[in-house]
């Protein structure tokens, strides 16, 4: 058996790059830039005007000027115009380029604009105000985002305005999700008595959907045979497997002996740790297993503490910045196990995290899942956790 940090170890020694592809911006979110995002042209790219108002020359206000003949509207999305004569002004609107001969702009709200006549309303103006210079984001050439950036939608606007419709991105894993057991049934079925609806597959898939990936869905009865020919074919052809059950010490938890006669080499069987101490990890040529206990705490909580980080350390990604509360009330724990308590966090008024247990009826207690948000990790090595004391804490929401 092995601790949670040798865990961790030896599933991210077993990370590697699953290489890069091109998709479309649509599919972008969520994925890893393969290459810098570098500006076109200057940002912005011409000097724009940032209120709506009057274009005047502010050496003219400056010598007392105060109303100005309005000689056109300059509107967004129109060429440049020039203003004719010095002492006049042009309107101009949010987002247009600054016209020609002017400088400052004049927000309406401080305008009186009547006859053809803009008289401004206010004593004192900023010589340059309300224009948004060229280039004053960026220049062009700069790198405005950098590869290896998480692309988030604020990337994806920046992609989209250099006039990138394709970007080049980390490719993500093949990843089947195989349940097994003779209880389960799809969730389709009625379930007899002595049956379950499958539900950690789903549950699997939903949360690394949410990194991106579209994982193939599997089931396995509890029949050596069958187990032996499926993951054969799994095994050929997907690059992470997670497998949920099967991995215990009852009479027809054939997978760890399966894997192996597969010539998946066992790294690691059994972890210091609950839920989830009877965690399989191993690996072939072609793949990585991560094999869960059947549990529902089990399977999720192993998913976020082990799948993930291997994920984002395939992606070329730092590992996830650790997250700290302090426990909202005394809590006891005795077995010399690494545990995952589930929690509630509540954020004070003074930004600190307050994670208060919410105990279910074991790692059996899929519904709980619901009430908590995170995991908080005790150390193994004592028993009395102390309210207001600080430890890391792992989200799933």
């Amino acid at each position: 058996m092995v601790t949670t940090q040798q865990a961790t170890r030896i599933v991210l020694s077993r990370a590697v790059s699953f290489g890069e592809e091109t998709v479309s911006l649509q599919q972008a979110v969520g994925r890893i830039l393969r290459e810098d995002l570098v500006a076109d042209r200057d940002f912005p790219p011409f000097d724009r005007v940032s209120m709506d108002g009057i274009a005047i020359q502010y050496g003219r206000f400056a010598n007392g000027q105060k109303t100005f003949k309005v000689e056109g509207l300059q509107a967004a999305g129109a060429p440049q115009m020039t203003l004719a004569d010095s002492g006049n002004c042009l309107e101009v609107m949010t987002g247009a380029v600054l016209p020609k001969g002017t400088d400052t702009v004049v927000r309406y709200e401080d305008v009186l604009v009547k006859n053809d006549l803009a008289t401004v309303q206010v004593a004192n103006i900023k010589a340059g105000q309300n224009v948004h210079r060229r280039g004053m984001d960026r220049r062009q050439g700069e790198v405005i985002v950098k590869k290896g950036s998480p692309l988030s939608p604020a990337e994806i606007g920046v992609a989209a305005t250099i006039g990138k419709p394709f970007l080049r991105v980390a490719r993500l894993p093949r990843v089947a999700i195989v349940s097994t057991g003779d209880e389960l049934v799809d969730i389709t079925e009625r379930p007899r008595a002595w049956q379950i609806r499958k539900s950690n597959v789903h549950n699997l898939a939903a949360a690394v959907s949410g990194w991106g990936i579209e994982a193939r869905l599997f089931h396995l009865p509890d029949d050596k045979k069958n187990i032996r020919q499926v993951l054969s074919e799994v095994l050929d052809g997907y690059q992470a497997i997670l497998l949920s059950g099967g991995v215990s010490a009852g009479k027809l938890d054939f997978v760890p002996e399966v894997l192996e006669e597969l010539q998946v080499e066992k790294l690691f069987h059994k972890v210091s740790q609950r839920p989830g101490k009877p965690f399989w990890f191993g690996a072939s040529e072609k793949a990585v297993v991560f094999a869960f206990p059947g549990n529902p705490v089990s399977s999720f909580m192993c998913l976020h503490r082990y799948f993930r980080p291997w994920l984002r350390a395939g992606q070329g990604l730092t590992p996830i910045e650790e997250k700290r509360a302090v426990l909202g009330t005394d809590f006891y724990f005795r077995p010399d196990l690494t545990y995952f308590l589930q929690v509630k966090i509540r954020w004070g008024e003074n930004g600190q995290l307050t994670a208060t247990p919410i105990e279910g009826k074991g790692s059996g207690d899929l519904a709980n899942l619901v009430d908590a948000d995170a995991f908080m990790e005790l150390p193994k090595g004592r028993n009395h956790f102390s309210k207001g004391e600080s430890f890391r804490i792992l989200f799933y929401r």
